[in-house]
């Protein structure tokens, strides 16, 4: 049966029907006074997911143009920066910093494992002379299904007193708790495939008052990616270039079922998932990537020891039409991903694990009792 693809992949995420049906919609002027209204509902919106009264600053572009205006407007070439890597997305932001010439220090992290808080305090601590302008960081690393403890850090940071902190929160901004002005963030990047429950196209820039002191020093080059522009013009209402027009109309209908649903809801949602593709995957036998206590509530990468985790992709794809995401690369063919968060229910989480451990049968390679994997994320989701 054709058209029947369940995304169970960290983005694009499934998207609701009354969002779909409001990105719809027939444009309409980005200048009208209708649009206005538009923008003005989602910038109060946005504020209550980031918790901030700081600006909420919305970009047509990924989650990575949001990771490179954070970069761009804060800092200047030749700062000292630390750079939290373990993972995919944090090589990115290694390498998104060095482009602009800043001089990186990594503090790093094996694959599966999070960054230690206390690396950080090392590194802060002994920077007698507050060089140190930036502490950057991924708080759900996508690549490994591990979450960085961003509360710990975030203490660090703000005990140096200097250091802006900016954050890659692309997968875990609406998958749990990230209170931006509680924890003294200063900019949150984030993108709408994810948790926001809506087509890939928008990122989401928040800034602190500090991220805006620290704009008027950098001289990095900018266009584009200006959020001074942005900031101005979102006091109106309005955009410094042409928006995705259509997208906004998801927006708008997104929060607003984020809302409705409330975000300590949500935050259990996405935690109990966790917990039952976790338990779903350790019944059947298949370890977890991530470090034990440390996945992330947006995505379980599972290690299937001795077996190709590709040929157990493309199996589920081809029996049960359901995309599963794989490794990036030295983990290709080794760890498989169930993304679980956005617009995900529970009927989801325990199709894919049933999928998976049918898969793994028809395959021959699973030893657990018929049933068990599902047995056991049932039980979670139960409790």
């Amino acid at each position: 049966m054709q058209d029947k693809l369940t995304l169970m992949i960290p983005g694009p995420t499934p998207v609701p029907e009354t969002v779909l049906k409001a990105f719809g919609r027939h444009p309409i002027g980005h200048r009208s006074g209708e649009f206005q209204q538009i923008v003005r509902r989602t910038t109060e919106k946005l504020k209550w997911l980031h918790q901030t009264s700081s600006d909420v600053l919305v970009i047509t572009g990924s989650g990575t143009a949001a990771m490179e205006a954070g970069i761009i407007n804060t800092l200047c070439r030749g700062d000292r920066v630390l750079c939290g890597n373990n993972g995919k997305f944090g090589e990115r932001w290694v390498k998104l910093a060095r482009a602009y010439g800043l001089e990186v220090e990594e503090v790093t992290a094996e694959w599966g494992q999070p960054l230690d808080p206390d690396a950080f305090r090392r590194a802060l601590e002994a920077d007698a002379d507050r060089s140190i302008r930036a502490v950057i960081l991924t708080h759900s690393e996508t690549s490994t299904g591990v979450i960085n403890d961003l509360e710990a850090i975030a203490a660090h940071v703000r005990a140096h007193g200097t250091a802006l902190l900016i954050v890659d929160c692309v997968t875990s901004l609406g998958a749990c708790n990230v209170p931006m002005d509680d924890w003294g963030l200063d900019v949150v990047g984030s993108g709408s495939q994810k948790g926001y429950m809506m087509p890939p196209g928008l990122s989401f820039v928040a800034m602190s008052e500090r991220a805006w002191q620290a704009y008027d020093r950098s001289d990095l080059p900018r266009f584009y990616l200006d959020l001074g522009p942005y900031r101005k013009t979102a006091a109106k209402d309005s955009n410094p270039f042409t928006p995705a027009v259509n997208l906004y109309f998801a927006l708008d209908e997104a929060l607003t079922l984020m809302q409705q649903e409330g975000l300590e809801a949500i935050f259990d949602r996405h935690a109990r998932h966790r917990a039952a593709a976790e338990a779903g995957m350790k019944a059947i036998g298949l370890p977890l990537f991530a470090a034990e206590g440390h996945g992330s509530p947006a995505i379980t990468a599972v290690a299937p020891d001795g077996i190709d985790a590709e040929a157990v992709r493309k199996a589920v794809k081809q029996h049960y039409d359901i995309l599963l995401a794989g490794g990036q690369d030295q983990l290709k063919g080794k760890v498989f991903r169930i993304g679980h968060l956005g617009f995900v229910c529970d009927r989801d989480v325990l199709t894919a694990v049933a999928a998976i451990e049918a898969t793994l049968r028809r395959m021959g390679r699973i030893d657990a009792a018929p049933g068990a994997g599902v047995a056991a994320a049932a039980a979670v989701l139960g409790g």
